[in-house]
């Protein structure tokens, strides 16, 4: 029902490869065999969960693995569903969108081994394939770690991929370079036992400059580089922003210091995911992001709470190793086979928009446009070739699904020009107006409502051929997202639309919310769009046309989009689109979605981000059980934080378990540890020596020392003796285990 040109090339490609392939793999799920890994560069961490999740993929198979469970579990391994039955869309986790040409060929290789051959940069800088068969999702991770790329947390309520400035490192205006401090964050929280069960995911950006174009004021924890002198030296921080976010309810992060040391910034993260973690919302997914905890809460205590739990941290300070991430080196020069542009025209507009000089002299950043973020596997590695004969091994793919090449000598740019024409990826204006930004929406994404890739390619299009002006445009964005959660980012845009519908009487119309005034200005104060009014997609172009010809019309000489927008306020522009809503006198191909053959259908499916939907009390307990088997684990290695945290879980999931079989609505881990008190030890119905919520919230007032990590997980460990013992004789009395229907589990 949502056949755009995109999605049939993707369709007929998947349907070649599925015939292609039909020999070489089982149609039964129950008999595919997952081979054996045959690479050498796999660390053992990664070797470790790819073979859990060929385990669990098997125990899924031969029904011994509850299949929501196993949907929580697959997310955080960057496995996610599709909205084509059979299929998933499998996500890398690429930290500021780092890459090599070894790792882009090894991405494209795996494409077309794997899926329909395409490579699809998104805006949180990473790659997806789409089309994965499920029982193909480890040797994809295999293939993928072999270069050094996973997809560990890629999905799913943890810490997500950590964005960055496309152009730290070589940006004219930076302090210092970011991406070491990126990088070591990445590390940090991977697999780090913090962050693997939240209630949400947390999203973290580093900008290289007070521009902002990493857009820190919509994340969780955005930073921005400042230096300044202590004691005649120069000593380098951050400007630390919290709790921003897009989706149905937008937030400007809040700012929480002006200048955060370096060595701290690990440390406060760490603290306040901590907090995150235990005060965050679980019942309800559309409050449990951060953004809300800390509106509810406030900033002040919420600080008071992160400050707390800084003594349950081992690493007080984190010193950042600022050599970690080093400039690479300029390829050796070669000498080009053309110099002289195709299209000397072209050339000129596409230097103007897309190459500038870096911060290190006579050296050039070529920024690529990539439209809808789609490389398919050949051109990828066409284009890896070029870029390591001509430029740094060194690639960065960005939020705005393009790419940055780095360390180009001037004199091959007519070159580098002429190749990526041929490639068909030499247009000019990059992050222009023109250079629309789009999710997947309905081409594959199961929320999708409208279709977003259709649209902007139409509005792209219509750009370059009424309003050329604007392909050197950089002050005016556009963004697309195919349903209200923002994976397009339409919130974040000067002028954005997010997927809908409008109903006429039993007809349902495709739609689109326009959104306007979001972004960021010149300054680098970030601004969230406000829904202005809902349109039906295919008047979408006569909406930018009409917000294009009053800009001309009504701005004033040099005003800044969205100066102009909120000068003139919201009324004015719903009063201006208002014609175009009506649906009074509609055209047979407004009930048509963009690139659809057949009246629209809307079909929404269920997100998966949230997790798990149902489970038993007695798996819930076997949950317990895995923690103290961990906890154990770390503290036999040394790791005497990651072990208490893992004894604390313990108790809160055992706790969590006996309040359900009670049918107590368990929304926080700070509920259940107060209302097991309540209900349990003070109603007698266990055993308990001591005050619950005192014991089990000694993990944020003691120093994680190796003595009170055994006695935490001793404690720990007596506790869930009991609760098995209260267990038994539940059972014993109603003969059966207990079903947990949805919210009641989620904390």
């Amino acid at each position: 029902m949502f056949d755009t040109g995109r999605e049939l090339k993707l369709l007929s490609r998947f349907q070649k490869f599925s015939i292609d392939n039909r020999n070489t793999m089982s149609t039964n799920p129950n008999t595919t065999e997952i081979s054996e890994n045959s690479y050498n560069n796999i660390s053992p961490e990664a070797a470790k969960d790819i073979d859990e999740l060929k385990r669990r993929i098997k125990g899924l198979h031969a029904g011994k693995e509850d299949e929501e469970r196993f949907k929580h579990y697959r997310l955080t391994r960057g496995v996610y569903g599709q909205r084509q039955f059979g299929v998933h869309m499998f996500r890398t986790k690429i930290p500021y969108g780092k890459l090599t040409t070894a790792q882009l060929i090894r991405l494209a290789d795996t494409s077309e081994k794997f899926t329909p051959g395409n490579l699809h940069i998104t805006t949180r800088q990473n790659i997806q394939f789409h089309y994965v068969k499920l029982n193909d999702s480890p040797k994809v991770w295999e293939a993928l770690a072999d270069a050094g790329v996973t997809a560990r947390e890629a999905c799913g309520n943890t810490v997500r991929n950590i964005t960055a400035s496309a152009i730290a490192g070589i940006d004219p205006n930076e302090p210092f370079d970011v991406t070491p401090y990126v990088h070591q964050t990445f590390e940090y929280f991977l697999r780090n036992p913090i962050c693997q069960e939240m209630g949400r995911k947390i999203k973290i950006a580093f900008s290289s400059s007070e521009a902002d174009s990493a857009y820190t004021y919509f994340h969780d924890f955005g930073f921005i580089p400042r230096v300044k002198k202590e004691n005649g030296e120069e000593v380098r921080g951050f400007k630390l922003v919290i709790a921003g976010g897009l989706g149905a309810v937008g937030q400007v992060a809040q700012t929480v210091s002006e200048f955060l040391h370096e060595d701290e910034i690990i440390p406060y993260m760490e603290a306040a995911i901590r907090v995150f973690d235990r005060y965050g919302e679980r019942e309800k997914r559309m409050k449990a992001r951060m953004k809300f905890l800390v509106k509810k809460l406030g900033v002040e205590e919420f600080s008071k709470l992160v400050e707390q739990e800084r003594t349950a941290i081992a690493n007080k300070i984190v010193k950042i190793d600022r050599n970690l991430v080093p400039q690479p080196e300029p390829a050796a020069y070669k000498f080009a086979p053309s110099n002289t542009p195709i299209d000397a025209v072209a050339f000129d507009l596409w230097k103007r928009t897309n190459v500038f000089e870096q911060k290190q002299k006579n050296w050039f950043a070529v920024q690529v446009r990539i439209p809808l973020g789609d490389i398919d596997a050949e051109r990828a590695r066409q284009l890896a070739t070029l870029i390591k004969d001509y430029a740094a091994d060194d690639l960065r793919l960005t939020v705005n699904q393009g790419l940055v090449i780095k360390y180009v000598r001037e004199e091959h740019l007519p070159h580098i020009f002429n190749e990526l024409t041929q490639l068909g990826f030499a247009q000019a204006g990059f992050d222009s107006t023109a250079d629309i930004t789009a999710c997947p929406g309905t081409d594959t994404c199961v929320l999708g409502v409208t279709n977003s890739t259709g649209l902007a390619t139409k509005l792209s299009e219509l750009i370059q051929d009424e309003f050329p002006s604007l392909v050197e445009e950089s002050n005016i964005k556009i963004k697309i997202s195919g349903c209200m959660n923002g994976c397009g980012q339409h919130t974040a845009a000067n002028i954005g639309f997010h997927g809908s519908s409008i109903k006429k009487g039993a007809m349902v119309i495709p739609a689109m919310q326009v959104v306007i005034g979001g972004g960021v200005d010149k300054e680098g104060k970030g601004f969230i769009a406000e829904k202005v009014i809902k349109i039906p997609t295919k008047r979408i172009p006569e909406v930018l046309r009409s917000l294009f010809n009053d800009y001309e019309d009504s701005s004033l000489q040099g005003e800044y989009f969205n100066d102009y927008y909120y000068r003139l306020g919201k009324r004015y522009f719903y009063d201006l689109l208002k014609p175009l809503a009506k649906i009074e006198s509609l055209s047979p191909t407004d009930f048509f979605d963009w690139g659809q053959d057949a009246q629209y259908r809307q079909e929404i499916g269920v997100g998966e981000c949230a997790g798990v939907s149902l489970d038993v009390i007695g798996t819930i307990i076997n949950d317990a059980k895995e923690k103290l088997q961990l906890a154990s684990e770390a503290l036999e290695h040394g790791a005497f934080a990651d072990s208490i945290y893992n004894s604390y879980a313990a108790f809160v999931i055992g706790a969590k378990a006996l309040l359900l079989a009670e049918d107590v609505k368990c929304n926080s881990q700070r509920k259940i540890i107060s209302d097991f008190q309540e209900l349990y030890v003070e109603a007698g119905k266990i055993e308990f020596e001591g005050d619950f919520s005192e014991v089990v919230l000694q993990i944020n007032k003691q120093e994680p020392s190796e003595e009170f990590a055994r006695s935490f997980l001793q404690y720990s460990q007596d506790f869930f003796k009991k609760v098995i013992e209260i267990r038994e004789k539940q059972l014993a009395d109603t003969g059966q285990d207990k079903l947990v229907v949805g919210q009641y589990y989620n904390a």
